[in-house]
């Protein structure tokens, strides 16, 4: 799915229309998608701060479009994120099994968790990809030059060795 059919999905929608004309200037900041390639546990979220009313609110789109006023966040001023950005999860995926494949990590996919983010000025996906054999990897990638400049495989059992000390 493409990034922009949830943001059109979302513009488009009388709740939303009624957000920004309460909240004038509110931007988009920030964004969380699951993908849940073995089960039906799919969720897109899209994160929008009102400085006027300095406030964060998600909408989640696999729901009813309802505004979600968002309490427990770092209360620092988030940063804009593009409103042009045009990515698709599928590539975006298959950028993923590439570099599994070129670090040899044979493994499936089973769950892909992505939030959508913007650091020094940069868009970023930030993800955890769950896949078989109880393995976890730590992937960022960045939209401005669709790469991936951070991929590291770990253990679910490496987080228990971590718990234990």
């Amino acid at each position: 799915m493409n990034f922009q059919f949830y943001l059109e999905k979302l513009s488009n929608s009388d709740i939303f229309k009624k957000f920004k004309k309460e909240n004038k200037g509110a931007y988009l900041c920030s964004g969380f998608f699951s993908i849940d390639i073995q089960g039906k546990d799919n969720q897109q979220h899209l994160d929008f701060y009102s400085s006027s009313k300095n406030k964060m609110v998600s909408f989640q789109l696999e729901k009813s479009l309802e505004p979600v006023p968002l309490e427990n966040y770092d209360k620092r001023v988030p940063e804009k994120l593009k409103d042009n950005l045009d990515f698709d999860f599928d590539e975006i995926e298959k950028m993923i099994l590439n570099k599994m494949k070129e670090e040899n990590v044979n493994k499936q996919i089973q769950k892909l968790l992505f939030s959508l983010q913007n650091m020094k000025g940069k868009n970023f996906l930030i993800g955890t990809i769950f896949i078989s054999g109880m393995g976890i990897l730590k992937v960022t990638i960045s939209l401005d030059e669709n790469t991936i400049v951070n991929f590291e495989k770990k253990s679910i059992l490496d987080m228990f060795k971590i718990i234990k000390k």
